[in-house]
């Protein structure tokens, strides 16, 4: 029911989520014509001493874009470099956070006509501090052609604001290439940076829809997300500009990662393909096999055999077993465009010829499905105020029964009181998600979005986490998640709500197992999004064998002010606090807060159907 929508959008997977540390790694980002911009490369030295611009002499056919440094300066009096070299830097996505003991796997592609001497450090953000450093030598003849190096560095300090150093003080000219820096320590070893995937994690995750929405399709075609063109060898692939959201992405996240990502977190995957359609462009109907066929391909990818064209490929990345794709969403909401159900249909049409137990959706609502557009689910997204949030707890109520059911993979509070995550945003998302619950019927699955905000690049806010290069914390719609995450495969039971002249209570009530201990428990979770304190008296009626009188607790999710927000100065103001609940009975007198989300999990002698 419940898992995470990922969106490359305010730096979440360059510069975040993905735990390379180099930005513009293989100086693609500047664009075909050349000399090209370098950003955020700079140079150490000036031009008196130094000269860098890019030239297309790349081994790589794919990102021909490579770095030429000409040293002009030497060791020699007559003409000396500055002490320490010259040469080039990289500051990573708003410095790079180094970590004393911790150990970084280095690795570029170098040429030269001349002997090298090249130190290759991590430093401090004005260079003076040196964290750990490594020097490549070699002879005339060592460089002549394109060579990959590949060492480790141990950092001996902390710092969070670091940089890459590749300096010289011997004259002559160097070509640079697809220059990553990694740390070796990531989740499951897998490339993505282990604080923010932990986060991921805690949420227990029953799907993992990806690479996004706009990011998908971008504004325009050109720059949509193409998968096959992020598999293979990293060092191989080309990088496209986000012009959707305004940056540079190299693809080390690509289709692989996300599917892998899935796999490490126990989720589902949820693949968004690009259907022909950017924000300003699309593929009409007559000439769209192309682009179905590549889609068939992805699917490959991701479920076919290792002997099979593309599974070969996903083989050969280390992955033999196929991955587990079940999910496929055509689109991004672009019902209204002129072509979109015609496209629809090819794709439906050839993705069930090749793969029928695959789950197709539709960016189009549930009026428009019938047996001649065909759909598995449907795609709703949800971005409003805090009030009509709120009022949206029956949004589903009187939906039909029959298939299909929606995928909810967009929702979000936005406006005023928002602001940069909020508790009265997270209280009526909360509601909304007891709605879900409660019609999980007729609903298959939900997800928030954003997920990830870089701090530095705040495209669009709120979302759920936010980090920058050290630090991160969740907002208050993250902790509320967690009243949610045992829901999925729970049993959901009726709930009554009777108070007179307050119209501000939601509820719902589930029985789940405790996969720890096996215990099983009645959850009940009151949403209060008013600023009024209420007294409940709570009866529960239909257990067979009732409540223990102990082992039961109440968590609250509250603060001081509907407004308050989570920060990197006080991460922790708004996040459930939990405490035991005494003299537990079936029927009993409960105090529910002024705008708070309470659950009280009760542990049950056995898990039976109930009613609240």
């Amino acid at each position: 029911m419940f898992g995470i929508f990922f969106e490359e959008i305010n730096h979440a997977g360059a510069g975040g989520l993905w735990a390379e540390l180099v930005s513009n790694r293989g100086f693609e980002a500047g664009g075909p014509n050349t000399p090209s911009n370098i950003d955020p490369w700079l140079i150490i030295g000036d031009e008196s001493s130094i000269i860098v611009g890019t030239d297309r002499t790349s081994c790589f056919t794919r990102n021909p874009i490579a770095l030429r440094m000409e040293v002009l300066c030497d060791s020699k009096r007559t003409n000396a470099c500055p002490s320490g070299g010259v040469g080039v830097y990289n500051p990573g996505y708003w410095g790079m956070n180094i970590e004393k003991g911790k150990v970084y796997k280095v690795s570029m592609h170098i040429r030269s006509s001349d002997a090298v001497s090249l130190t290759v450090s991590l430093t401090s953000s004005d260079g003076r501090q040196k964290l750990a450093a490594h020097t490549i030598t070699g002879s005339k003849n060592s460089f002549a052609k394109w060579t990959k190096i590949e060492f480790n560095l141990k950092s001996r300090q902390n710092n969070t604001n670091s940089r890459l150093q590749l300096t010289s003080s011997k004259s002559g000219v160097i070509w640079f290439d697809q220059v990553s820096v990694m740390p070796l320590d990531t989740y499951m070893g897998h490339g993505f940076r282990k604080d923010l995937s932990l986060m991921l994690a805690n949420l227990k995750p029953q799907f993992l829809k990806f690479p996004g929405g706009n990011y998908a399709m971008g504004n325009y075609l050109r720059n949509a997300f193409r998968w096959s063109e992020t598999v293979g060898p990293w060092e191989e692939r080309p990088g496209h500009f986000n012009d959707a959201w305004g940056y540079w992405t190299d693809d080390g996240l690509g289709f692989f990662e996300f599917l892998q990502l899935a796999e490490d977190l126990g989720a589902s995957p949820v693949w968004v393909v690009n259907d022909g359609a950017s924000l300003n462009e699309e593929v009409s109907t007559a000439t769209i096999a192309s682009l179905v066929k590549d889609v068939v391909d992805g699917i490959e990818f991701a479920r076919g055999g290792p002997k099979t064209p593309w599974g070969s490929v996903r083989a050969a990345m280390g992955h033999p077993e196929p991955f587990k794709l079940d999910y496929v969403s055509i689109g991004n909401q672009e019902c209204w465009m002129l072509y979109y159900r015609g496209n629809y249909q090819k794709f439906f049409s050839a993705i069930k010829a090749a793969y029928p137990e695959v789950n197709i959706i539709s960016s189009c609502d549930r009026s428009t499905i019938s047996p001649s557009n065909p759909a598995d689910l449907y795609d709703v997204h949800v971005y409003t105020s805090s009030s009509n949030m709120f009022s949206r707890t029956s949004m589903f109520d009187n939906t039909a029964r029959s298939a299909p059911k929606a995928i909810v993979s967009e929702y979000a509070v936005t406006g005023s009181d928002a602001g940069k995550g909020t508790l009265v945003a997270a209280l009526a998302e909360a509601a909304f998600l007891i709605g879900l619950e409660r019609n999980s019927d007729v609903v298959e699955m939900a997800s928030c979005a954003p997920l990830f905000v870089n701090d530095n690049d705040r495209r669009w806010s709120p979302g759920a986490i936010v980090f920058n290069s050290w630090q991160h914390y969740g907002c208050p719609n993250y902790w509320m998640l967690h009243f949610f995450k045992d829901s999925s495969g729970a049993a959901l039971h009726p709930t009554t709500i009777q108070i007179s002249d307050y119209d501000q209570l939601v509820a719902s009530a589930i029985t789940l197992q405790n996969a720890k201990d096996k215990s099983s428990y009645l959850r009940i979770k009151v949403v209060n999004f008013g600023n009024r304190a209420v007294d409940l008296n709570m009866s529960v009626v239909g257990l067979a064998n009732g409540i223990k009188n102990s082992g039961s607790k109440q968590t609250v999710l509250t603060s001081s002010s509907p407004l308050d927000e989570n920060s990197f100065q006080q991460p922790e103001k708004v996040v459930p606090v939990s405490s035991p609940s005494a003299n537990v009975k079936p029927q009993m007198g409960v105090s529910v807060r002024p705008y708070s989300l309470t659950s009280f999990d009760l542990l049950l002698e056995a898990s039976k159907h109930a009613s609240i």
